[in-house]
């Protein structure tokens, strides 16, 4: 599947999913499975499900019906996760960050301008730090998670009325942030005046002025049409933040272990292709946006990352991470504190 930006953004509509094509296949399947996600349906993620999901249920010769519900269709991030959590739901992919409001230790790889880069991104993600958080995710939930995280990118702030140039300008910004503690702790280090909504909900705050900023990867960004409600966006690479593809224990077990290994197998495949995808979405998207009349400005990390030293959040997280998350995230980055 070639994934174009001009796909991805001007036929939002084209993609077709499972659950919405696959007829009276869904009588014959022995297994159903339902698949939720938050993210516009012109998301890579969301054009790789559909694929993965294709695939899932021809390789199982029609033993499983794989649907996937994109775009808020099953409700929010925090009622999906609940329902992924009582098995009324299968699968769902989710942010590490919001995650770590059930899974402290899952917040690690969103520590604030930490990873560098996208080689130290997938060597710890794929590597020790990326398998302890999995171990606490079996371990503290119903859940489990798949090998191969996906992607989200790079983190960038938009704003509606001024560029973010260094840590003053973020000084009492109404930001739009995720739901988590995570992020309220570091948008509090920079005193911001941080907003949790949901992002069913982000377009219509910043076009209220509710809030008057919001921080996001470009590719939502764009797929979310959030320029058309902010002015300026600022690349700070604040955050890296990718997608755990969590799934029910007890759901996923259901299944005997040729079937399991078709549903991992190509689950994995289809996260290491969306990662190519959003990387080649994201370096591509500040052209197009700017097209669109955003006013794009660079930052230099180092003084955002002195910021928080200052400000004691890398010893506060560091404590609450403990010894072996944080020796493992600084393993992959190197010293933090």
């Amino acid at each position: 599947m070639t994934i174009t930006r001009r796909h991805l953004i001007a036929s939002a509509g084209a993609i077709a999913l499972p659950a919405l094509t696959l007829g009276q296949a869904q009588a014959a399947a022995e297994f159903s499975f339902k698949y939720g996600n938050n993210l516009p349906v012109a998301h890579p993620m969301n054009a790789r499900a559909a694929e993965m999901a294709a695939a899932i249920n021809a390789e199982s010769k029609g033993r499983i019906d794989f649907q996937v519900f994109p775009n808020n269709q099953l409700g929010n991030d925090t009622d999906m996760l609940s329902q992924v959590r009582s098995g009324a739901l299968d699968f769902f992919t989710l942010s590490p960050l919001i995650l770590g409001t059930l899974v402290p230790a899952a917040q690690v790889s969103g520590v604030g301008f930490a990873f560098k880069d996208y080689g130290q991104v997938w060597a710890a993600m794929d590597g020790d730090l990326g398998a302890h958080v999995r171990k606490q995710i079996a371990a503290s939930s119903s859940l489990f998670a798949f090998e191969k995280i996906w992607d989200n990118g790079y983190r960038q702030i938009t704003t509606g009325t001024k560029p973010i140039a260094t840590p003053d300008d973020l000084k009492g910004l109404k930001i739009r942030i995720p739901p988590s503690p995570f992020w309220v702790s570091m948008f509090k280090a920079f005193e911001s005046s941080p907003l949790t909504i949901n992002f069913a909900e982000v377009y219509s705050a910043l076009q209220t002025k509710v809030a008057d900023a919001q921080e996001n990867p470009l590719a939502i960004i764009a797929t979310a049409k959030l320029n058309e409600v902010q002015k300026f966006c600022s690349v700070t690479n604040h955050m890296w933040d990718g997608f755990w593809f969590l799934g029910n224990k007890k759901s996923f077990d259901r299944l005997p272990q040729d079937l399991k290994d078709i549903v991992s197998r190509n689950i994995n495949a289809a996260g290491l292709k969306e990662r190519d995808d959003v990387k080649k979405l994201n370096d591509g998207l500040i052209a197009d946006l700017k097209a669109k009349g955003m006013t794009f400005n660079t930052t230099d990390a180092e003084l955002f990352r002195n910021k928080l030293r200052a400000a004691g959040f890398y010893a506060e997280w560091h404590k609450k991470f403990g010894e072996e998350a944080w020796g493992l995230l600084e393993k992959y980055t190197g010293k933090l504190v």
